[in-house]
């Protein structure tokens, strides 16, 4: 890979972690379940210079309930009822460890060794992270992360059905879905008053929370992403994921002080750990073992 796409692929990693602390601050304005609609309200815009996937209207039905609706309608609140950023950007990451999980038991799919070690590492870090439950970290909190874990897992399994199509086109068309459910979400849990007065309110930094999450995360992240996973193997560009949580932890800690206990950092190193193993490649005298 180039230096130039390597700088792209950080460039969109450091987006992605970031974008955590950008959410953190625009839910001190917005209510969780409003924010998630308008992100993909701005998000969806440019579906009109873009071909829709041909992909059936079902199953961009049920990856837009998955990927996006379960995944954020868990997550937003999650942050907002005692997830702290950092710790939500890394526990996220589980998603990985469900997906493997999701496939073994839905298209039974027979995971390899490193996938079962590797899940059991993360599983194992999960498990650390649930024991430091306490002042700024709500069990709550944590159950909704890892729901949402769970719900963009399930959206994982859905796209592989959708067979092989462009990145972007897909996931901005797949940005029409979650309007209409988050809001109507958001006026069923959050009320109609708030949603009124998170208008009302509106300032810099709830305007720029929402165009943050929809241009630069969803739009121009997917979008390089899907430029390198054009020109370079799915091995090659899929490990600089983990670098998501790294920017997540790093950018918390500088921008909101987030702070971490040793269980805490064992935990999600567990989890990285876990997440190496499942995705980055063997060493290669470990490749040719089994042919020796």
């Amino acid at each position: 890979m180039p230096l130039r796409h390597i700088l792209l692929a950080v460039m969109v990693t450091a987006v992605w972690g970031f974008n955590f602390v950008v959410i953190r601050l625009g839910l001190g304005t917005v209510p969780p379940l409003l924010l998630a609609a308008l992100r993909f309200v701005v998000a969806s815009l440019p579906v009109f210079f873009l071909p829709r996937p041909k992909v059936p209207l079902w199953r961009m039905l049920a990856i837009g309930m998955t990927l996006f609706v379960g995944q954020f309608a868990f997550l937003f609140p999650a942050m907002k009822l005692g997830m702290p950023p950092g710790l939500a950007s890394v526990t996220l990451q589980s998603q990985a460890f469900f997906t493997i999980l999701i496939a073994s038991i839905v298209l039974r799919e027979r995971p390899k060794p490193r996938q079962i070690g590797g899940a059991l590492v993360a599983g194992a870090g999960l498990l650390t992270i649930a024991s430091t439950v306490g002042g700024d970290f709500t069990t709550i909190g944590l159950v909704l992360t890892i729901a949402s874990a769970i719900s963009w897992a399930s959206g994982n399994i859905l796209m592989r059905g959708a067979g092989k199509v462009d990145t972007l086109p897909m996931i901005i068309w797949l940005c029409l879905i979650p309007p209409l459910p988050l809001f109507g979400l958001s006026l069923i849990f959050e009320g109609w008053p708030a949603i009124v007065t998170a208008f009302a309110d509106a300032n810099l930094v709830s305007v720029a929370s929402v165009l943050y999450i929809a241009i630069p995360t969803t739009i121009f992240g997917f979008a390089v992403w899907g430029f390198l996973l054009k020109h370079h193997p799915a091995s090659t560009v899929a490990p600089f994921s983990l670098m998501v949580p790294l920017f997540g932890t790093v950018s918390s800690w500088a921008v909101l002080g987030e702070t971490f206990s040793p269980l805490r950092v064992l935990g999600m190193a567990l989890i990285l750990i876990g997440l190496g193993t499942i995705v980055l490649p063997l060493p290669g005298f470990l490749r040719r073992a089994p042919a020796a």
